[in-house]
């Protein structure tokens, strides 16, 4: 890891090294016990179910260099002592960050970071050596991770910034700072803590306070929210919209397997394919142009890396069985998120069957979102199917025709009688409720 030694580690978090030190490049940094190699810093963080002060002396084991912690711990291995170590590890990957003088892209929003950082990224990788978020590792305790798999081979870095209360984005953007930042959408999510869209809007918000006077923002000027909010910042607006910056035209879906649209910005045309369905996409591929026309690709380059993008995991992915079409989309869901794939789900032939189940977090207007995703999948498909306590309230927005089964155990029984062949099926829930199953279970039919 670039100039990161146990001394550097003991003098940027103010710890206390009990016992001597080894010189050295640290190899890694990590929180997992599995993932321990020789060499690496371990930083013990204290969870609710697991404290990583129990894997010190596997650590020790498995050669790490030092580990960082708030207690000691009879184990051959150094430690530097920290009144927090969550705190201080996010005190080190700003540290480390600043090491690197890269571009780094800040994707935030209430749906669809994953998929704008897998294509921000997708991109920016026709030209530059690319580092991106990985898997989840999105919130405060995975931010510090992912910044520390920088290495001088890298160009640029795309990290994923995921919040559910005040204050989280700012401790993100001071690890990140990033020299550009994303906006996806301003939605109806985490709003038991956010309380509304503006509360929302102003938690996200907070990444502007890590970037320098010289930072730019990409919006989505088909938010209303985000293209009247003002950041301090340049801000360049892509959509739909004629008041985009950026805007996406002659969309259209090439069965299940691509979207195609052509991207104005200025004078300049960009026809793209992203291999891969659904409206959000056509979002993305724009996201992704944003950026790259901010650090100069051409537009060869541009269409290239969207062209290069690929689906990552249960977000909007088409199943073709050859009995149904599924589209499964049950990472996360939230009433902004179900509707757009709702609208996804339209473009599909056969007979349009909703699968939905709760929708959490979404505090005391949440039976009201409930019904209203209800009633909006009931103009837009044949079939609404709710699970879950919450989305009873589907069910009862949705009308006569729409059912509702209390567990995914139950659901999974009726299955069969609610499905023929031909249909396609829109599987999304929040993660919670574990719609995998469901999905699984439909790609038997």
């Amino acid at each position: 890891m670039k100039d990161l030694t146990p001394q550097v580690v003991l003098a940027v978090t103010g710890g206390r090294a009990a016992g001597p030190l080894p010189s050295g490049e640290l190899t890694a940094v990590t929180t997992d016990s599995r993932t321990i190699c020789p060499g690496c810093l371990f930083a013990a963080i204290p969870g609710a179910r697991v404290d990583g002060h129990d894997f010190i002396a596997q650590a020790a084991k498995k050669g790490a260099a030092c580990v960082l912690c708030n207690r000691p711990v009879d184990a051959p291995v150094a430690q530097i002592l920290v009144p927090d170590t969550q705190a201080a590890l996010r005190a080190l990957a700003a540290h480390y960050r600043w090491g690197f003088s890269i571009p780094v892209v800040g994707v935030t929003g209430s749906v669809g970071k994953t998929t704008a950082k897998e294509m921000i990224a997708a991109v920016l990788s026709s030209r530059f050596d690319t580092l991106k978020t990985e898997k989840n590792l999105n919130n405060e305790l995975g931010v510090p991770l992912t910044l520390f798999h920088l290495r001088e081979r890298h160009q640029a870095a795309v990290v994923e910034m995921g919040i559910s209360g005040f204050g989280e984005m700012t401790r993100l953007t001071e690890m990140v700072r990033p020299d550009i930042g994303v906006y996806t959408l301003i939605g109806d999510a985490h709003l038991e803590f956010l309380g509304d869209r503006a509360g929302v809007l102003r938690a996200k918000g907070e990444m502007v306070s890590g970037m320098g006077p010289d930072g730019v923002i990409i919006a989505n000027g088909d938010d209303e929210l985000l293209a009247a909010h003002d950041f301090g910042r340049r801000k360049i607006l892509f959509g739909l919209g004629e008041n985009c910056d950026l805007r996406a035209v002659d969309i259209a879906a090439r069965g299940t397997e691509a979207m195609e649209c052509t991207i104005l910005a200025g004078d300049r045309r960009i026809p793209v394919r992203v291999p891969a369905f659904g409206e959000h996409l056509v979002y993305a591929a724009l996201m992704g142009a944003a950026v790259g026309l901010e650090l100069g690709l051409t537009d060869d380059e541009i269409a290239a890396g969207v062209a290069g993008y690929e689906t990552v995991g249960s977000r909007g992915r088409v199943i073709a069985t050859g009995r149904l079409t599924i589209l499964d989309d049950c990472y996360n869901a939230n009433p902004t998120s179900v509707k757009s794939a709702v609208r996804s789900l339209e473009r599909l032939p056969g007979r349009h069957v909703a699968v939905l189940g709760d929708m959490r977090e979404l505090g005391a207007a949440g039976e009201a979102m409930h019904r209203d995703v209800g009633a909006f999948a009931a103009e837009r498909c044949d079939l609404v199917i709710a699970c879950g306590p919450q989305a009873e309230a589907i069910a009862a927005g949705a009308g006569p025709g729409a059912v509702w089964y209390p567990t995914v155990e139950t659901l999974l029984e009726a299955l069969p009688g609610l499905i023929s062949e031909g249909d396609a099926v829109l599987v999304k829930a929040s993660r919670a409720m574990g719609f995998e199953a469901v999905s699984e279970r439909l790609r038997l039919f």
